[in-house]
């Protein structure tokens, strides 16, 4: 009974995919028209955003003005110490004075994010914001007044730039093309699952097959269609 009916979820499978593939245009249509309505709100509803970047380069310097590996072990390991300086109360409170901007700290904090690569002695500061310019001057501007606030805290005179922050000429969200494929696979999914459950939910009788399995009989004949005739 089991071989049964496998052999019956089996043709049951390929008549599905079957109907699927019959109706691979209107698949297509629907992931389209989704892809479509994804890349219009990427492009036109969904604010841009442009992050800008800075780096800054710490060592903890010896009196003897030398650089030595022990300089530089502890220069990797004061960067998170200096991670929470630059994220720090005092210094967003200080750039949002020295900038004249009207948001909070609060809100500046939200902007920023900090970044330690693993066994650098590298910070990257980054800022995002509606503004590509904007982005660029407050990154450069935090960056300014955290080294100042590094000094002040950790007596450390080898804080310096590494890389300053440049103005971005494209945005980093939304990503235009990422949202344009999810748009189409998910048209695509909705469309296929759309199909199936119509399928499954249809038990009207169109052919001789459909008769024997309702009926759980063998189909003696078929009376043709007279009109067809």
């Amino acid at each position: 009974m089991n071989t049964a009916d496998n052999a019956s979820f089996e043709i049951d499978v390929f008549a599905l995919l079957k109907k699927l593939w019959n109706r691979k245009f209107l698949i297509l249509f629907v992931a389209l028209l989704f892809g479509f309505v994804a890349l219009f709100v990427s492009v036109f509803i969904i604010p841009k955003t442009y992050t800008s970047s800075t780096r800054v380069y710490v060592v903890n310097n010896s009196t003897n003005n030398s650089i030595n590996y022990q300089d530089i072990q502890a220069g990797t390991d004061l960067v998170n110490d200096y991670k929470e300086i630059i994220q720090s109360q005092d210094v967003l409170d200080d750039v949002v004075s020295k900038e004249k901007l009207d948001i909070s700290s609060a809100e500046l904090s939200k902007k920023i994010s900090v970044q330690v690569p693993t066994d650098t002695r590298l910070i990257t500061i980054s800022v995002k914001d509606k503004s590509a310019q904007e982005a660029s001057r407050l990154a450069n501007a935090v960056r300014e007044v955290a080294i100042q606030k590094i000094k002040d805290v950790t007596k450390v005179e080898d804080v310096t730039t590494a890389e300053t922050a440049k103005v971005p000429s494209s945005p980093t969200s939304p990503s235009i093309k990422k949202n344009l494929v999810l748009g189409v696979v998910a048209g695509g999914f909705i469309a296929v699952v759309t199909l199936i459950i119509f399928e499954a939910l249809d038990d009207r009788i169109k052919t001789s097959e459909d008769i024997e399995k309702a009926l759980g009989r063998t189909l003696l004949g078929v009376v043709p269609d007279t009109n067809s005739l």
